[in-house]
C-alpha cells in the first residue's frame, strides 16, 4: 500500500513539473522577439508603397540582436526590401510581398559594381536590383505560408536599360546559414531565387509559378533541396550552375534535391489548378546542371523528383567545369518536350583563357521512367573529340517515345561543338531511344525504350565510344530497322538481352544489327 501511495505521489509530481515546464516555456514563446511591420507603419493594403516600414522593422530586429518580423494578412507593395543577418521574415497566411511597379518615384535599388560580369549573363552578375536582397549575411529565413508576388518585376535582361527596374524576387550572395520554406511565388521575374555562394541552407516545402527561372544555385556549398513544386514554362525550374560572379570559379558541391515537382504549364494555371497546356510549343520547366559551368558540380544526389509537360533531365558542363560523383535516381516523366535524358561535355569555353576543357565523370543515374516523350530527339550523351564523358552507369530505365521517325533521319548528324549547351541544338536525332557519342566506360542495363507510333530509326546509335557494357536491354523495332548502330566503337558488349544474340567486339568501324 505505501508503494502504491509512493507511486501515485511521485506521477503526480512529475504531472505538475511537465506542466510548469510547459507554462514556462509558452512564456518564453511569448516574450521572442516579433516585430510586426504594421505597427513599424506598413499599411498593408496594396496601395501604399511599405519598403521603408518594412526595413524599419528589418533594422529594429538586427539592432536587438535578432528576431522575426512577422508579415500579418494584407498586400505589402514594396521596391527592395534589405535583409540583415540574424532577422527572419515570416509571412503568414493571407500575406503577401508584391513588388511594386517602378515609376519615376518608385524604384528598385540600382544594380552593385559587379565583380565581374564577363562571363556569365548581366543576371546572374547583378543582386541588388531584386524584390528582397541580402549579401555577406548569415542566420537567415524567410518562411510561413503567405506569398511573394513579383508583380512589378521584369524577366528580361535589364543592363543599363530602365534604370530602378527589378527582375529577381529573392536574390542573396555570399550568405550562410539560409532557411526558406513553406511560402509560395507567383512571377518571380527571371529567377525566383537566385542564391550565389550560399552555404548551409535548407529550401523545403516552396512553391513557384513563374515566368522564367525558379531556383537558380549557383557556387553554393551543403544545401538541400526538398518538397518543391516548381512550375517554369518559360526557362528552367530548378538549376544548378557555378559561374564567375564571385570572380573566381567556387564549385557547387554537396547539394541533395529531393521530392521535387517540376512541369511547364502555362504561368498561373499551376496554382490555380486548371493546368493548362496552350501557351508553349516546347516549355522549358526541368531540373538542370549548366550552362554557366566554371566552378564545378560535385557530390550531388537527385531523387524521387517527376517532371511532367516540360523537358528532360539535363547535365552540362561546357566552360571548364568538372562535374563530377553525381547520382541520380527515382525520377518519373510523363509528355516530355525534348531528349529525356541530356549529358553532354562541350567546349563553349566562356571564361578566362587558358581555362580548362570539362571533365564529366562518375555519373550513376537509376530507375528512370519517361512516358510521351518526343518523337523527335533520343536521351543525347554527348562528349567532344578528345574529352570524353567518363565512367557513366545507367541502369533501370524505361522511355516510351512518340516515335514517328524516318529511315531518311538516320543520316542526320547532329553538331559536335556549339556555342550553347542544349538538346534543340542537336535537332532531330538518328537514333530514337538513345543518340551517344564520344564516351568512354558506358554501362548500361536494365534499360527498355519503346515508342507508340512506328519508327524507323535505329534504337541505339553509338559514335566513337570506347568500352560499351549493355545488358538487359530490349527495344523496339520494324523488321526494316536495326536496334543498334555502331560507328567507331571499341570494347563493345552485349550479353542476356533476350531480343539480340550475346556479342562482344574489340573494335569495328561501322556495324549495325
Amino acid at each position: 500500500m505505501h508503494s502504491l501511495l509512493l507511486n501515485r505521489r511521485q506521477f503526480l509530481q512529475s504531472i505538475v513539473f511537465v506542466c510548469c515546464l510547459l507554462s514556462f516555456a509558452g512564456k518564453s514563446f511569448a516574450q521572442a522577439p516579433v516585430y510586426d511591420v504594421k505597427k513599424y507603419g506598413a499599411k498593408g493594403d496594396g496601395i501604399n508603397i511599405d519598403t521603408k516600414s518594412i526595413d524599419s522593422a528589418i533594422n529594429a530586429a538586427s539592432a536587438a540582436g535578432g528576431g522575426t518580423v512577422w508579415f500579418p494578412a494584407g498586400d505589402y507593395l514594396s521596391v527592395t526590401i534589405h535583409l540583415k543577418s540574424s532577422v527572419a521574415l515570416y509571412i503568414d497566411q493571407g500575406a503577401t510581398i508584391v513588388a511594386a511597379t517602378p515609376s519615376e518615384t518608385v524604384q528598385y535599388d540600382l544594380p552593385e559594381k559587379s565583380e565581374n560580369d564577363l562571363y556569365q549573363d548581366f543576371g546572374h552578375s547583378y543582386f541588388h536590383n531584386s524584390l528582397i536582397v541580402g549579401e555577406n549575411l548569415h542566420d537567415i529565413s524567410i518562411t510561413g505560408p503567405g506569398r511573394i508576388w513579383g508583380k512589378g518585376l521584369t524577366r528580361e535582361d535589364l543592363k543599363e536599360k530602365n534604370p530602378g527596374t527589378a527582375n529577381k524576387a529573392l536574390s542573396l550572395k555570399r550568405c550562410r546559414n539560409v532557411i526558406l520554406k513553406d511560402f509560395t511565388i507567383f512571377y518571380g521575374g527571371w529567377f525566383g531565387f537566385l542564391l550565389t555562394a550560399v552555404d548551409n541552407a535548407t529550401i523545403d516545402n516552396i512553391k513557384m509559378d513563374t515566368n522564367r527561372d525558379g531556383i537558380d544555385l549557383i557556387s553554393s556549398k551543403n544545401v538541400h533541396i526538398s518538397n518543391c513544386s516548381i512550375n517554369a514554362p518559360g526557362d528552367d525550374a530548378i538549376v544548378l550552375k557555378s559561374d564567375y560572379a564571385l570572380n573566381s570559379p567556387r564549385a557547387t558541391e554537396n547539394i541533395t534535391i529531393t521530392s521535387c515537382q517540376v512541369s511547364g504549364y502555362d504561368e498561373g494555371t499551376f496554382l490555380d489548378g486548371t493546368f493548362l497546356k496552350t501557351g508553349r510549343k516546347n516549355p522549358t520547366g526541368r531540373i538542370k546542371f549548366g550552362t554557366e559551368s566554371n566552378g564545378g558540380f560535385k557530390n550531388i544526389a537527385i531523387t524521387n523528383c517527376v517532371f511532367d509537360h516540360c523537358r528532360g533531365l539535363a547535365l552540362e558542363t561546357v566552360d571548364g567545369a568538372v562535374l563530377e560523383d553525381i547520382t541520380i535516381s527515382n525520377i518519373t516523366m510523363r509528355d516530355i518536350t525534348n531528349a529525356p535524358l541530356f549529358i553532354r561535355l562541350g567546349a563553349r569555353q566562356r571564361g578566362p583563357e587558358g581555362s580548362p576543357f570539362s571533365k564529366l565523370r562518375r555519373v550513376l543515374i537509376s530507375n528512370i521512367i519517361a512516358f510521351d516523350v518526343t518523337g523527335e530527339q533520343a536521351a543525347i550523351i554527348s562528349g567532344i573529340p578528345g574529352h570524353d564523358i567518363e565512367d557513366l552507369t545507367l541502369n533501370n530505365i524505361h522511355f516510351y517515345f512518340k516515335g514517328g521517325g524516318t529511315k531518311e533521319q538516320v543520316g542526320i548528324v547532329p553538331p559536335l561543338i556549339d556555342s550553347y549547351p542544349d538538346p534543340n541544338r542537336f535537332g532531330i536525332t538518328p537514333a530514337y531511344g538513345f543518340f551517344i557519342r564520344n564516351v568512354t566506360d558506358l554501362k548500361m542495363s536494365d534499360v527498355e525504350v519503346s515508342y507508340l507510333k512506328e519508327d524507323l530509326r535505329p534504337a541505339f546509335y553509338l559514335d566513337h565510344i570506347d568500352g560499351a557494357d549493355f545488358q538487359h536491354v530490349w527495344a523496339k523495332n520494324t523488321k526494316c530497322s536495326p536496334v543498334f548502330k555502331l560507328n567507331q566503337v571499341k570494347n563493345f558488349t552485349l550479353f542476356n538481352s533476350a531480343q539480340l544474340s550475346n556479342i562482344k567486339l574489340s573494335q569495328v568501324d561501322k556495324k549495325e544489327w
